[in-house]
């Protein structure tokens, strides 16, 4: 869910996956994207299914402009959870620059195939070295299997830029308990930090030019069964920030009905 056309920090240890605690299965959850201040701007879903060791989640995002963000994410969770292939598709008149990426992580291959300034179709291809922590599509999931007090310090993630694909890394950090309710009962989510690490010279200039990435922050409610509860960051390199929530289905009013 990150997007920042930043280079990877040289000399990074490649992080082992995290460990599948709590695995996934079946689940449709409905979400809506808002702005800060709680315009809603995108319709949501979170379709997952699971065939023995695989999982499949797609999030899709369905704008009131008329535009799409659509990731598909595959993954296998044996011992730890290893990012399969992800897809990752954005149009419309929201994104500046229409995507389409492709990873393929058993052959590194990572295709972008995207629209330049000039209104030209183009495609870019390269083969990558990815680390078995990358994240691509699989950060809420991740988030849910580590325990609060030993997040793992970095993630990889290959960054969804208009042209060149680059790996980057993702520090996480816990910053404490936030409190929140459902109904008339006070829970506590654990609050996430996601920064992009910028490392050499890129890392120095970024923020005198207004060019450092935004954190991405995410709650995650704890215990025997962890869930998602809502996420703010940008979605697209220059993007807004934007809020990721649950929702519930709302029922049209009808007459009562009588005998």
């Amino acid at each position: 869910m990150l997007v920042c056309d930043v280079l990877l920090r040289p000399g990074v240890t490649l992080a082992e996956p995290v460990p599948v605690k709590f695995p996934e299965g079946l689940v449709h959850g409905f979400l809506v994207l808002r702005t800060t201040d709680g315009t809603a701007v995108a319709d949501g879903d979170l379709i997952q299914s699971a065939r023995g060791d695989q999982v499949t989640s797609r999030l899709v995002f369905r704008f009131k402009d008329g535009s799409l963000r659509d990731e598909t994410a595959v993954f296998s969770q044996r011992q730890g959870f290893r990012l399969v292939r992800d897809h990752l598709v954005q149009k419309g008149p929201t994104f500046p620059h229409p995507l389409d990426m492709s990873i393929e992580c058993s052959s590194g291959q990572v295709t972008v195939r995207y629209t330049d300034e000039h209104g030209q179709q183009k495609v870019e291809t390269e083969r990558m070295e990815l680390p078995p922590d990358l994240a691509n599509g699989i950060i809420l999931t991740l988030l849910k299997n580590v325990r609060p007090d030993a997040v793992p310090p970095t993630l990889s993630m290959v960054a969804n830029t208009p042209t060149k694909p680059r790996l980057v890394k993702l520090n996480v950090s816990n910053a404490g308990d936030d409190s929140f309710s459902t109904g008339g009962m006070s829970r506590k989510a654990t609050h996430y930090i996601v920064k992009i690490e910028i490392g050499g010279l890129s890392g120095l200039i970024a923020p005198l030019v207004g060019k450092q990435p935004p954190d991405t922050h995410v709650w995650v409610l704890g215990g025997d069964a962890p869930a998602f509860v809502k996420s703010e960051g940008p979605l697209f390199l220059g993007g807004p920030i934007w809020r990721i929530e649950l929702t519930s289905p709302v029922w049209p009013k009808s007459a009562v009905q009588t005998k």
